[in-house]
C-alpha cells in the first residue's frame, strides 16, 4: 500500500510529492548516473542523462519485482541548478517516458561535482513493493 501525503491546506506540489507512506519490501537503489550498460554516458546534455540515469533506476527496482509506481522517494544530485532548469519541458517529458505519471517525495540538490567524470546528473531512489 502506498499512499500519497499531501496536507489539504498547502498549495499541489507539481512533478513531486511532499510525502508518502507505504508498507512492504523497502528498495534502496545507489546513486545512478546517466551510463548505458556499456558505462558510456547517454550524452552530453543534462536530459539525456537524467533519462538513462531514470532507466537505470527502473532496471535496479525491476530486479525486485518492483515498478516505478513503488517508489517513494528520489533525490537528484545536480552538478548545474541552470542545466537543471534550462529544459523542464524536455526534462518532463523523459521522466514521464520512463516513470509514467508518478511523482514521490523528490529532493534535488546542487554539488560541486559527481564521482563519474562528466555525469551532470546522479539520482537514488527508495521504493516499496507492497506485500501481495
Amino acid at each position: 500500500m502506498i499512499r500519497i501525503l499531501a496536507p489539504g491546506h498547502w498549495p499541489k506540489p507539481r512533478g513531486y510529492s511532499d510525502g508518502m507512506a507505504a508498507r512492504g519490501t523497502v528498495v534502496a537503489i545507489a546513486g545512478q548516473v546517466g551510463w548505458t550498460p556499456e558505462r558510456r554516458l547517454a550524452g552530453p546534455d543534462f536530459v539525456s542523462q537524467a533519462a538513462q540515469a531514470l532507466d537505470n533506476i527502473r532496471t535496479v527496482l525491476a530486479e525486485a519485482g518492483g515498478k516505478p509506481e513503488h517508489i517513494i522517494r528520489m533525490t537528484w544530485f545536480v552538478t548545474s541548478k541552470s542545466a537543471y532548469l534550462a529544459d523542464r519541458e524536455g526534462l518532463g517529458e523523459a521522466y514521464r517516458s520512463v516513470m509514467g505519471k508518478h511523482y514521490p517525495a523528490m529532493t534535488a540538490v546542487q554539488v560541486v561535482a559527481l564521482m563519474v567524470q562528466d555525469a551532470l546528473v546522479e539520482i537514488e531512489a527508495t521504493a516499496v513493493i507492497p506485500d501481495s
